[in-house]
């Protein structure tokens, strides 16, 4: 049996430029739920995996987008977690091997045979397709329900970014005393980073390489301090103040001065992914006491529990919500850091008339017939 039919927004080789595509979901397997999709975000790691520049065996059509929203349409025969109408989120891994011991003990974002949402292959042989398109089918285990009180756009950078900085904040979470915390970049993970890291009653220091952000750090994310990382009198007067800090940044850059900002026992954390080598030096880690570690997204527990907390703190995202359609531009404005904090896809909005519009519009201009494939 043939799955559903659906339509998207693919890459066809390392360009990483998009065009419509339709395609067939898998089929739908008894612990299976299909979406519609209704909103999508649009992260730098879509970029990086439709321009191959993460895994070597890069699989294109690639139909990117990890931080997915939609409601269910269709169950499996054994799906009891959710039912027809949940708006329900799905996140960065869509499979693991349900039985090993980081599965069994909520770790499963850690299982060595994970399955990423798009750029992998299921158990059955079945590429995995991503959030750009108008339907998905996920396994119950790998959705999460979306409160009601938190509105479906809202929930989209939650499920990746946003659980990249709650699932080791957390470890802080419901602490007395008075937990001061650093936060490094400002981007998608970072503004997320600091607005939770204030929603559990932390004192937040951002710190950056230059003033540029002071203002939207201080005003708009109201953090209690922001400090310049170039300024040595300031690193100086911040030394041996911070019980951890976040480290979102994507590129190389120098962890030495910033562990010296750590308390004894104090953690720095990696979330961002430069490509080269960081380096330290282990006299400073001896004498403090202090632990370099790294976080990957979060487990479907976390994702759960940060859409619980965000929903009940009453608290709101910093995006811009924009047409499918308006993908390729997105990520043009995302390389210039031209968004404030991110994009969500209306996956919505780009409907049938739609979809068959742009695609005529493509043929037409580029002659050729064989861009929409297994149609």
């Amino acid at each position: 049996m043939v799955g559903r039919k659906a339509n998207a927004w693919a890459a066809r080789d390392s360009t990483g430029h998009l065009s419509p595509y339709s395609f067939h979901l898998r089929d739908t397997g008894s612990e299976d739920v299909v979406l519609r999709v209704l909103y999508c975000g649009i992260d730098h790691t879509d970029l990086h995996h439709i321009r191959g520049e993460l895994i070597s065996n890069t699989k294109y059509p690639m139909i990117p987008g990890h931080e997915v929203v939609g409601e269910i349409i269709e169950l499996g025969s054994e799906v009891k977690k959710f039912s027809l109408g949940d708006i329900v989120g799905v996140g960065g891994i869509v499979g693991s091997c349900g039985e090993c011991s980081l599965c069994k003990s909520n770790l499963e974002q850690y299982c060595s045979q994970r399955i990423l949402p798009y750029n992998d292959i299921y158990k059955d042989g079945t590429p995995t397709q991503g959030g750009f398109s108008s339907n998905m089918a996920v396994h119950q285990r790998f959705a999460v329900k979306i409160p009601e009180k938190l509105s479906p756009e809202q929930a989209a950078p939650l499920l990746c970014a946003g659980v990249t900085a709650y699932s080791p904040l957390k470890q802080w979470k419901g602490c007395n005393e008075n937990v001061k915390g650093g936060i490094m970049g400002l981007g998608g993970v970072g503004h997320l980073g600091v607005k939770i890291a204030k929603a559990m009653g932390h004192h937040i220091t951002v710190i950056s390489s230059s003033n540029k952000k002071r203002k939207e750090a201080m005003e708009d994310l109201n953090a209690d301090a922001f400090l310049v990382s170039t300024d040595e009198d300031e690193m100086r007067t911040a030394a041996n103040s911070l019980d951890y800090i976040l480290d979102t940044v994507p590129v190389f850059h120098p962890l030495q001065s910033y562990l010296s900002l750590l308390k004894t026992q104090g953690k720095l954390i990696l979330v961002g992914a430069p490509q080269q080598p960081l380096e330290i030096q282990a006299g400073v880690m001896i004498a403090g006491n202090k632990t370099v570690t790294g976080s990957f997204i979060g487990s479907m527990k976390d994702v759960q529990e940060l859409l619980d907390f965000w929903a009940g703190k009453g608290m709101t995202t910093m995006i811009e919500v924009v047409k499918m359609s308006y993908v390729n531009k997105a990520f043009e404005r995302m390389e210039k850091n031209d968004v404030r904090y991110s994009f969500t896809g209306a996956a919505a909005q780009t409907d049938a008339k739609n979809f068959s519009t742009i695609l005529r519009e493509k043929r037409k201009s580029t002659a050729q017939t064989d861009d929409i494939q297994n149609s």
